[in-house]
């Protein structure tokens, strides 16, 4: 009874490295739908232009 025990164990571990590391992931359609409507282009501003100087520097 332990042998089968262990045999379970050694079985359960190879199956989720295989399904939860080794298996290829393919999205759904309707999530990659989803994906597609919420990516939105961000504004970039540069705002380094409007930080205060360093103390003690003159500028």
């Amino acid at each position: 009874m332990p042998y089968l025990f262990g045999v379970l164990v050694i079985l359960n571990a190879l199956m989720l490295g295989y399904y939860g590391f080794l298996s290829p992931k393919k999205e759904p359609e309707s999530l990659n739908a989803a994906k597609a409507t919420l990516v939105q282009p961000i504004e970039f501003s540069n705002s380094a232009e409007h930080i205060p100087p360093l103390i003690g520097s003159k500028k």
